[in-house]
């Protein structure tokens, strides 16, 4: 695997397999959340992000998790709701996943080995992780929990 391009998964509404490729082009964050975490008010920097970059070429991929004190216990349709009343998000969301050991998905294989946390470490340490992959599909920059989503703004700009 060469690229995110290589990678599909399930919608969170429709449980539909959607292949990364029809992000070919765009600049891409993919974000693990959650809905019970000290950093789910992130949502809110995320979406003004997405709204701000949306028609210049840029999207977010929001992967809910559960690996992390049990902050995304909801279903599909649970998730959805919260995620759209508390915060408006309308960036595409994706399947509850794992981040994190065998049952990892291996778009998140991918990242960690492709943009290693602090002292090469793979694993991913909380919700809210963030990795900003460029047009072409190359990962660029993985960020930590705590970096707010405003602060990705230079980074974004100069990708696009």
């Amino acid at each position: 695997m060469t690229s995110i391009f290589d990678f599909s998964a399930k919608r969170l509404q429709s449980g539909q397999l959607e292949s990364l490729l029809e992000y070919k082009g765009q600049v891409i964050l993919v974000v693990n959340t959650a809905s019970k975490c000290g950093y789910t008010p992130q949502y809110a920097g995320l979406q003004d992000l997405f709204d701000k970059y949306q028609t210049r070429g840029f999207v977010i991929l929001g992967f809910p998790c559960d690996q992390f004190g049990r902050q995304e216990p909801g279903e599909a349709e649970e998730i959805t709701q919260f995620c759209e009343i508390n915060y408006g998000v309308r960036f595409p969301m994706f399947e509850k996943t794992q981040v994190n050991g065998e049952k990892a998905h291996p778009l998140f294989h991918y990242l960690k080995s492709a943009a290693p946390g602090l002292l090469g470490s793979q694993a991913i340490k909380w919700n809210f992780t963030k990795f900003l992959v460029d047009k072409t599909g190359r990962v660029i920059k993985r960020y930590a929990p705590a970096t707010a989503p405003k602060d990705l703004e230079q980074d974004i700009e100069a990708l696009l």
